[in-house]
């Protein structure tokens, strides 16, 4: 099912108060001396958690997300455009995604919406795949000081990506996020 507007704005207001309110109804069930009260107290407190998560499972509810809300370590999408404007013919996607869906389930969304570079496809991005085991990628075979965006699906490993090289020396990293950010994305995505 979907939520009108207004049922949107009353689930939003339930999660967001949600974490203040219901240690609240938990303790008050506990210690009520009155049964009835704890059970309603208890009912209410179970049919809003099922409620939350219930709402969860739409697509929409999540839609809500806002375009700032980026994870840790994604540049802004600003910082993208000058750094992609600055580098110029200079700059290197790194695309860290994994097409094998038994390693990286998540990549096959990503992966829908943006291809892996080849060819002509993103002439600027190198494949090189993250290892979740190893904590570890291999090394683009560029210039330590070449400008470089990583990505990944979301940013999650394309930040562990711009860690890792600028361990092994390079200079001019950022993490672009992935498919994911489409405002970061549309900076570099068909580079």
């Amino acid at each position: 099912f979907f939520f009108s507007g207004r049922e949107t704005k009353r689930m939003v207001r339930v999660v967001l108060l949600l974490p203040f309110f219901l240690p609240l109804l938990i303790c008050c069930s506990a210690f009520s001396p009155n049964p009835m009260l704890s059970r309603v107290i208890t009912r209410a407190t179970t049919a809003t958690t099922t409620a939350v998560s219930r709402s969860s499972r739409n697509t929409n509810f999540f839609a809500l997300r806002m375009s700032s809300e980026r994870k840790a370590g994604v540049s802004a999408p600003e910082e993208l455009r000058d750094f992609v404007k600055a580098a110029a013919s200079k700059l290197v996607v790194v695309d860290v995604r994994n097409p094998d869906a038994s390693v990286e389930p998540g990549d096959q969304k990503s992966l829908a919406v943006a291809p892996l570079p080849s060819g002509d496809i993103r002439p600027q991005a190198l494949h090189l795949i993250w290892d979740r085991e190893s904590n570890g990628m291999p090394i683009p075979d560029v210039p330590k000081d070449t400008p470089i965006i990583t990505h990944c699906g979301g940013g999650g490993r394309g930040q562990k990506a711009k860690d890792f090289l600028e361990k092994n020396g390079f200079t001019s990293v950022l993490n672009g996020g992935g498919p994911k950010e489409t405002e970061c994305w549309a900076e570099f995505g068909e580079k």
